[in-house]
């Protein structure tokens, strides 16, 4: 959803998914004097939450205190390495080594091709970069959280006339879609949720149930063209494959009589 506020569109921030079936569905905004709303998604609700909090329509509430800054001091990191830890005198192994079963050519030319050297390979006692174990560290302290103020920029005035509309007559559409064929219509603008309600249950309400019927009879359908089909084309296999006994059969009491 997108509200024009002051010039500017504003997108929500909460994730409203639409349905992505083949059925219609009816969509409901309702927005509260009071800096609420409501989505309806076939007259159950699907998401509700306040103007200020799912729209970016003011400043924020609140802001990080700019006067405070984390202390030099503060450790923030949970585990630390080991210091009593060292690495192992036999970890340091070459990550690939000359294979040991390779030979040189016999018609290896060391004039003309160089000097041979054998293919590399990985090495199976390759352990790859030491690291020292970690542990708790006793100087951690916890992630530093930088301490809010009230922003002198938010007018707490201004945020309780969101919601608030002296007129409310225009609404858009702005779409991206896989593939089209997406239809919309019985369009209603409203000050009476239950109104806006009730026209619902007359306009789509009734069609849901034989909409769905419709469905399940073209999914019957389909599914029985899609049988047939597959026997059709199990006879033809049988058919063929018929075909080509009877012709090995008749080669075979050929050569017989060949005999």
């Amino acid at each position: 959803f997108i509200f024009s506020y002051k010039g500017k569109n504003h997108l929500v921030k909460k994730d409203i998914r639409c349905k992505d079936d083949v059925f219609t569905h009816l969509y409901t905004l309702i927005v509260n004097p009071d800096g609420t709303y409501e989505v309806l998604i076939d007259n159950e609700s699907a998401q509700k939450g306040s103007l200020t909090d799912d729209w970016d329509f003011l400043p924020p509430k609140k802001i990080k205190d700019p006067e405070v800054s984390k202390p030099d001091d503060w450790v923030d990191a949970a585990k630390i390495d080991d210091p009593e830890d060292v690495k192992p005198e036999d970890w340091e192994k070459p990550e690939h080594i000359a294979d040991p079963d390779a030979t040189k050519p016999e018609d290896w030319d060391d004039e003309m091709d160089g000097e041979w050297e054998p293919p590399m390979i990985d090495n199976p006692e390759y352990k790859g970069e030491w690291k020292p174990r970690q542990i708790d560290n006793p100087d951690y302290k916890g992630p530093w959280v930088h301490p809010e103020i009230d922003n002198p920029e938010y007018n707490e005035e201004e945020a309780a006339t969101l919601g608030k509309y002296d007129e409310m007559c225009k609404i858009g559409f702005d779409l991206w879609q896989v593939k089209s064929g997406t239809i919309f219509d019985n369009i209603m603008i409203t000050d009476d949720p239950e109104a806006a309600k009730k026209a619902g249950e007359e306009l789509w309400a009734v069609t849901k149930d034989a909409e769905k019927k419709m469905k399940d009879e073209q999914d019957e359908e389909e599914r029985k063209k899609a049988e047939a089909e597959a026997k059709k084309d199990e006879d033809e296999d049988d058919e063929d494959l018929d075909d080509v006994e009877e012709d090995e059969e008749k080669e075979e009491k050929e050569e017989h009589d060949e005999l």
